[in-house]
């Protein structure tokens, strides 16, 4: 068996059970999962400062027993430490912001974001131009409540999602919406089943582009990790 981390840049123990559990549910049989939790920080990332101070304890969870690990994937939305990992780390190590980037741009297509943390829209946009997506990117739609208040209701954020998403296909023009957020993992998945468009859900991204990158690596080709 194969051994996967799955790192919650956020303190909520709570968050980790769910993202694992979508994280576990499409893992290939012979893998398994881990969830790791912060254990200083806050429940919910809500702004561009405490996603980069969520960084050092990324790595610290990262870099913990490392040689029993197959990958890595850092589940917050911005992907804290991601670099660090990878020049640190000889296996792969995917973010769920980039996994579903590259996924939702995929064909050329135009893609926006919706989610509930207004102080990070920048740093989205910031990461479709590193990822030399920015000309795909149709914006950010935001839902209107508390965003922590929203997360603690689930069917009340799945909801408040659904107007966003919405408002990025209709108003924007986008072919495909990522949903912004590793607490909004489950939302994320109910919403991919109500619309007809693509609706990506950024745990399931990453899962994907680990496991393509295992096989490769597998099979001897070249990695990008």
């Amino acid at each position: 068996m194969r051994l996967i981390r799955l790192i919650n840049p956020n303190t909520s123990k709570a968050t980790t059970a769910m993202m694992t559990s979508i994280a576990r549910a499409i893992l290939p049989p012979d893998f398994e999962i881990e969830g790791v939790t912060a254990t200083t920080g806050v429940p919910m990332i809500l702004d561009e400062l405490r996603l980069a101070q969520a960084a050092a304890g990324v790595v610290e969870m990262g870099l913990a027993k490392a040689d029993r690990l197959a990958g890595i994937i850092i589940s917050a939305f911005g992907d804290p430490g991601i670099e660090i990992l990878r020049e640190k780390l000889d296996i792969p190590v995917v973010g769920i912001c980039e996994a579903s980037m590259l996924e939702a741009s995929a064909g050329g297509r135009g893609f926006g974001i919706a989610t509930v943390t207004p102080e990070l829209v920048g740093s989205f946009a910031a990461k479709t131009v590193t990822l030399g997506i920015g000309h795909l990117f149709t914006g950010t739609r935001l839902t209107a409540e508390e965003p922590e208040a929203l997360a603690a209701d689930p069917q009340r954020l799945e909801e408040a999602l659904a107007g966003a998403v919405k408002k990025c296909f209709s108003a924007d023009g986008a072919e495909a919406v990522i949903i912004g957020g590793g607490p909004l993992g489950q939302a994320a998945i109910g919403l991919g089943r109500r619309f007809s468009a693509p609706v990506i859900a950024p745990i399931p991204a990453a899962v994907a582009m680990l496991i393509e990158r295992l096989g490769a690596r597998q099979g001897g080709e070249p990695q990008s990790r």
